[in-house]
Order: structure tokens, then sequence, then C-alpha cells
């Protein structure tokens, strides 16, 4: 490179003396100013040019392939083979269609509800109004909880779910847990109807009608003819009363239930004829006095308060009134209770003239009534089985007779009878 350029001055520098002559000769350049115009030169290109890479060995090519240790694996002990892999893979079916029930996770909460891992190329969405069928939990207060996603579906955990919409344009589907809650809900109401059971339920809220009470998750309706010791207001929201069904149509969306008939029969089954009862009067009619015993409504009729004539009713009871009564009667099935007082009475007619002295030894007037009761029944036995001994006797008399007459007449008179019947038969 060095001898190119110093050709290069030397020849334009010829040329320069040969068009110049005034100029001096080649000869009076010095030899230094001709080296240090060739490096000046070349200096620039010695700077930028780089060193050439190393060769890579071996050794090098061998470690920039190796990957790490390779684990050697046998499908020897498994309980399937890579056959039966892919025999399971091909038989496995991804499909998602509308109303199917998947299992599905919750993973994520999100604006408006939930994300839910169903399996599919996207994951599901569950809105809040899906998430369960008791939006709200009502305290014993009767104030409500939020119905935010947190409060109905916890994270990380399976349910089921019901796939209520087609994919949308990425790939999502929405699916629901209420549709499922709602059908199981019809089941065991369905059931409960069938055998007729006590069920506990709060009351939600009261109407003029009477009360509406939430059972599994569905309005039931209470009329407030079937409120046992109770008036449907406010007061009533949030207490949990014992209830029992009288209507249940599915196909009109209707449930009717009965606190009346879940407290009569509750208590009932502890009741039973000639027990002493305390109750309050209620109301009065032209036929008697209706008594509320424990919830319970009882009928005492103007027949048995007392033994003597009632002219006037209102002379006797009085609304809100507390007396003692005897059950003489009692429907279960129904709820109906029949009371009386004339036979607490020590003597006839103390209902009219002294009614305290009769709450007062209502106990031992009870006893000494039972007593009665029971000395009469065994004299009514006593009296029927003289009568079925005294037919007896009647009977040994005819049969005695009739042998005697068979006898003298040496043949039976129902054997031409008996071989007729025979023949018939």
């Amino acid at each position: 490179m060095r001898f190119t350029v110093a050709t290069f001055v030397l020849i334009h520098i010829g040329a320069v003396s040969a068009f110049a002559p005034t100029l001096p000769v080649v000869n009076s350049i010095p030899k230094t100013t001709l080296n240090e115009v060739a490096e000046a030169v070349a200096e620039p290109e010695t700077e930028t040019k780089e060193p050439a890479a190393p060769i890579p060995t071996r050794f090098d090519r061998l470690k920039a392939n190796w990957k790490g240790p390779t684990a050697v694996s046998s499908a020897d002990g498994l309980g399937f083979t890579y056959e039966d892999f892919d025999a399971a893979v091909a038989e496995t079916t991804y499909a998602f269609n509308r109303n199917d029930i998947v299992k599905g996770t919750v993973v994520q909460y999100d604006n408006g509800g939930c994300t839910v891992d169903i399996g599919a190329k996207a994951s599901a969405f569950l809105p809040v109004a899906e998430a369960s069928l008791i939006q709200r939990s009502y305290s014993a207060e009767g104030d409500t909880t939020s119905n935010a996603i947190e409060s109905l579906v916890n994270l990380n955990e399976e349910y089921d779910v019901e796939i209520i919409s087609e994919e949308d344009e990425n790939g999502q589907l929405l699916v629901s847990v209420r549709r499922i809650q709602y059908r199981q809900a019809w089941v065991n109401i369905i059931k409960r109807k069938e055998e007729d059971e006590v069920f506990d339920a709060p009351c939600i809220g009261v109407n003029r009608g009477g009360a509406i009470c939430l059972v599994d998750g569905l309005r039931a309706f209470l009329p407030g003819s079937h409120l046992a010791g109770q008036l449907p207001t406010e007061d009533l929201i949030g207490q949990v009363l014992p209830l029992k069904f009288l209507e249940v149509n599915q196909e009109d969306n209707k449930l009717v239930v009965s606190n009346r008939r879940a407290v009569v029969e509750k208590q009932m089954s502890n009741l039973s004829r000639g027990d002493i009862v305390t109750g309050i009067v209620k109301a009065l009619k032209p036929y008697g006095a209706f008594v509320e015993i424990g919830g319970m409504s009882g009928l005492l009729h103007i027949s048995q308060i007392s033994y003597d004539r009632i002219e006037d009713l209102e002379k006797v009871l009085l609304p809100g009134q507390q007396l003692k009564c005897m059950i003489i009667d009692h429907d279960k099935m129904n709820g109906r209770i029949a009371l009386s007082t004339k036979t607490l009475e020590p003597e006839p007619g103390d209902m009219l003239t002294d009614p305290d002295k009769v709450f007062e030894l209502a106990e031992e007037s009870a006893k000494k009534y039972h007593e009665r009761m029971e000395a009469e029944r065994k004299a009514r036995e006593e009296a029927a089985k003289d009568i079925v001994l005294g037919l007896g006797d009647s009977l040994d008399d005819l049969t005695s007779g009739d042998d005697e007459d068979g006898e003298a007449g040496g043949d039976d008179p129902l054997a031409d009878v008996s071989d007729n019947l025979d023949s018939v038969l």
C-alpha cells in the first residue's frame, strides 16, 4: 500500500514538474516527507481494520450444540400405553353446546361477574345475576347483605354450570349456576309436598294479603289467615317460621304455605283428649268462642261452656279473657280442637256464677270427671257383656231343643238342603 501511494505522489510531482519548469526537481524533495505522506494516507485504513475471528475448535462446536442431559424414560410399569392415550384423546369430545351442564372452576373475579374455566378454548363468563338462585341473604333483623360476586361464589372452587349462550366473536360462552339450582329447588319442594313434612323458611316481605317466604330460593306466599298467633306486619320480616305446603304448582310457578298447619301439627302431637290447657278468648260468635292455645285456635262451643243454658254469651266470656279448658276432641289433619269448660264445673252452672272457682279447681274437677267417665265406661262394658252372655244362653237352649227333635226324627232336617246347595255350587 505504501509503495502505491508513494508511486502516485512521484507521478503527480513529475507531472507538475513537466508543466511547471520553475518548480524544483523531484530529487530536491526529502525522503522523509514522502514517507510521512504515505503513512498519513495509509493510517486511517490501518485503524478501521478488524482482527480476524478465531476459527472454532471441535470442542466449541460440541459445546454450542449441547442441550443438557437427556432423561431416558420408559413406559414399563405404566397402566396404559401410548396407543391407549391416543385412543382416549380421539374419543374425547370438546363440543360445548347450549343447555349442556359442565364442570367449571372460578379463576378470576371480573366486573359484573367472574371468569370460569370449563376446558373450552376460551374461559366462560358467569354473570352475577346467574351466580346463585338466592341473590341476597336475610339476617335476623331483616337486613340484607350485598349480592356482590365475591359473596356468591368462591375463587378456585369447582361448580356445575349450565351453558346459556352460543360462542361470541372471541369464543367465550355465558354460563349459569342459578338455573341448575332452580330446577333442583323444585325437585326438593315436590318431594317435601309428597312427604307433607314441616320445614323452616325466612320471611322476606309482607303485603296486604299475607307474607312472602323464601323456600329453597323460591318465593312462597303465606296467607294471613294461616299465620299462627301473628299478623302480617313489618315485624315479621327476618323471622324464620315453621311451614307446611298448601299448594305446589310448578307449571304456574305457584307456592302457597301455611304456618298454622305446621304449628298445630307440632303442638297437637303432644295433646290428647282430656288434657287441661290454658287459652285466651280471641273472638265471640253466636255459636261459641274461639280460644287461642299455643298458637292454635280451638272452638269452645256454646253447649260446652256450662250445663246451664246460656242466653247471652257476652255476659259469660269476653275477648282477651284467659281461661282453662279441657280438650274433648281434636282433628290433627285439619288442626281443629274442640274445647269444654262444663266438664270442669264442680257444680252445674258454676261457669255462669263463679268462673274463677271453676278455673281454680280445674285439675281436681278434671280428675273427678275422668274417674266418672272411667266408671261409666266399665258399666257399659259390663252391660254389654251381660247382653252377650244372655244371648249365648238363649242360643244354647235353642240348640239343645233342636238336638232333641233331631234325635226323635232320626234324620237331619237340613241334609236335603245341603245336598241341594252342593248341586247348585
